[in-house]
């Protein structure tokens, strides 16, 4: 593989959840039979949930495992607005979400009559905390979501300040920690709020596994029914191998966490400060600092379309992410970068750099030495246009 700098898509397994898991996958037993192979098993799984609690700051039973953050964030705003009382149909989420919960709340909104309040965000893709606590006010508030990191442009946003006007206004909070988790230190039981959404293989676990925090006091209405294993929110049998390997990177991942985010924050800012010298045209989205997540570096390339640099890098040999969704084979400008109040234009030319546990000065550097011909190319070849 050649360099690769996506790792806020997914991140390579570690080695030991790898070992982990094909050590869990030779256990055989069903963990709900009572039989002694399959109270191994569950004895498998209860380990690994206390790990994952652990690492989440939560207690075991609020962890509901999940196929991945997906499921898990849908779990808890369609679960959240069903079991909502009589009369509260309004959810409010800022602008600039993932998709995850931008297309949980559109299709709520057009299938279940579902009200939806849209909190601005900041130039630097920050939610905007008066008029947040603003949108809480009323009796018609079912609940909350928000991102604690930006996926696309890396801002760490006010969770503290969230939480607490959630909590004034007595609307349940649902937290998307799927980009924060492994990078920022994640206390549930010290927030206080209603749930909280994590992936697996953002932190080095596997693919098709996730959690929902979901506090002893919050109440959800099942989206999958059939044997109720967990708490009666969540059925189907329980992926034994999956959460062993779960909970042996979010072990890993915790412990790593404050070295880890040094190390990352200083080839961060060797990638920012690179490709302002590489490309002086070049504009970072979101916060500068400690106020960005150290993982992450997002900028626009004025006249480049971002798919074309994408490629480019690709055939260069260096992976990155645009940020931007992609429908049909059609390039949409990032939904982020228009929040925050830029042009069209400038949205359609993102591009997200992303680090992780296996990136190196040597992979930064060949970022920035295959970006100036790959931007100068993307420029001549400008934007597409749909007819």
């Amino acid at each position: 593989m050649g360099v690769y700098l996506d790792h806020a898509a997914t991140t390579p397994m570690l080695p030991e959840a790898i070992d982990a898991y094909a050590r869990a996958m030779s256990e055989v037993g069903n963990p709900s039979s009572i039989h002694s192979a399959g109270q191994n098993a569950r004895r498998l799984l209860e380990e690994a949930r206390e790990a994952v609690a652990a690492s989440l700051g939560c207690d075991p039973i609020e962890v509901v495992f999940t196929s991945g953050g997906t499921e898990a964030i849908n779990l808890a705003l369609k679960g959240g607005f069903w079991a909502a009382a009589p009369g509260k149909r309004r959810l409010v989420v800022p602008e600039g979400e993932h998709h995850a919960t931008i297309d949980t709340v559109e299709w709520l909104a057009a299938h279940e009559g579902a009200q939806v309040t849209w909190v601005a965000l900041d130039e630097q893709g920050v939610i905007e905390t008066d008029a947040w606590a603003e949108a809480l006010h009323g009796d018609d508030v079912a609940m909350a979501s928000a991102l604690w990191v930006n996926n696309e442009v890396g801002a760490i946003e006010p969770v503290d300040a969230l939480a607490a006007a959630a909590a004034s206004a007595g609307v349940p909070l649902h937290l998307d920690a799927v980009a924060a988790y492994g990078h920022v230190p994640i206390s549930f039981r010290e927030l206080g709020v209603a749930a909280l959404s994590v992936s697996a293989h953002k932190v080095g676990g596997p693919v098709g596994i996730g959690a929902l925090v979901l506090s002893r006091k919050a109440s959800v209405v099942p989206i999958v029914h059939g044997g109720g294993q967990q708490r009666n929110v969540r059925s189907g049998t329980q992926d034994v191998a999956a959460a062993v390997s779960f909970a042996v990177a979010a072990q890993a991942a915790v412990a790593s966490l404050d070295a880890e985010r040094s190390r990352l924050t200083g080839l961060r800012d060797r990638l920012i400060a690179g490709v302002r010298a590489a490309v002086p045209e070049a504009r970072l989205s979101g916060p500068e600092g400690s106020a960005r997540v150290a993982s992450n570096a997002h900028f626009t390339f004025p006249g480049a379309q971002g798919d074309s640099l994408l490629f480019l890098l690709d055939a260069a040999g260096v992976a990155v992410s645009t940020g931007s969704a992609c429908q049909a084979g059609i390039p949409e400008p990032s939904h982020v970068v228009l929040a925050m109040g830029r042009a069209a234009e400038e949205a359609s030319s993102c591009l997200r750099v992303t680090l992780g546990r296996t990136t190196t000065q040597a992979d930064v550097d060949a970022f920035l030495a295959a970006l100036p011909d790959a931007y100068a190319r993307a420029a001549r070849a400008g934007f597409t246009t749909s007819a």
